[in-house]
């Protein structure tokens, strides 16, 4: 099976959306959170959300494993920043990270062939 990384990621935007019409001081202060932990620092954008992706693998979170690869090349990642995160992932989870990691790597090729 085959997982659409890109439809899942605008499938998953849409709803979350949705949701912040339904729950919106919630969502508010997910997403300003979100907004101050990625944000340029001390550490750059690009290695926070290697960070985040790192950890989607490890806790086995497909949209989070969407969102982060997409975010990560969005922030100037390059693949194999992408494939190192992975392999980081996959030493502190074990054979499930190595699953997920496999599900990272097939959302880089998606992605890295819709921006081509």
């Amino acid at each position: 099976m085959v997982k659409d990384y890109s439809k899942n990621y605008n499938d998953l935007t849409k709803l979350m959306d949705e949701l912040g019409t339904k729950i919106p001081d919630t969502m508010k202060g997910f997403n300003d959170l979100h907004k101050a932990s990625i944000a340029e620092g001390v550490l750059p954008t690009k290695t926070k959300e290697l960070i985040a992706l790192g950890i989607a693998i490890t806790v086995r979170c497909d949209g989070c494993i969407a969102f982060h690869v997409h975010d990560a090349l969005k922030a100037g990642a390059t693949s194999e920043e992408i494939m190192e995160t992975i392999s980081v992932a996959i030493l502190m989870g074990g054979g499930p990270a190595m699953v997920y990691g496999c599900e990272a790597m097939a959302a880089l090729g998606q992605f890295v062939v819709l921006e081509q």
